[in-house]
């Protein structure tokens, strides 16, 4: 599985967003000087953030966005599902192959995803932050 570049901006826009402190309201054009990445594909990273309540939006002059909740309360894999669709290495996971059922290969494609997410969910947000990821 290759994370896309969604999937690793949320992830730096959820750090940056912790970085900053929870009351700290921080503008996407910040974000995206601080971390070299594109506004127009900020945008569109922070507005599927901010549908999921990842992130809260603030209007006006001083206005930006916030982390919803604490960063210990953010799951990796949960996050990557949000932006990456699914954690399956393999297409046939995802669209239910035809050929799964006598397929020898279809386990060791789930084992894979099924370590991936329990590797996945038990890390947070705060653990990133940390410096506490398990290797």
């Amino acid at each position: 599985m290759n994370i896309t570049t969604k999937g690793r901006y949320a992830l730096k826009i959820m750090i940056d967003l912790a970085q900053q402190g929870e009351d700290q309201v921080v503008s996407l054009k910040a974000i995206a000087q601080r971390q070299d990445i594109s506004m127009k594909y900020l945008e569109a990273i922070a507005a599927i953030l901010h549908k999921a309540d990842y992130i809260t939006s603030i209007r006006g002059k001083n206005g930006g966005y916030r982390l919803s909740r604490k960063p210990k309360d953010y799951v990796l894999s949960e996050l990557l599902r949000l932006t990456e669709g699914s954690l399956a290495p393999v297409s046939c996971l995802e669209s239910g192959c035809p050929n799964a059922e006598g397929c020898i290969t279809q386990p060791l494609w789930a084992g894979l995803e099924r370590h991936m997410d329990e590797y996945l969910s038990k890390i947070t947000l705060q653990d990133v932050l940390d410096g506490t990821v398990p290797g």
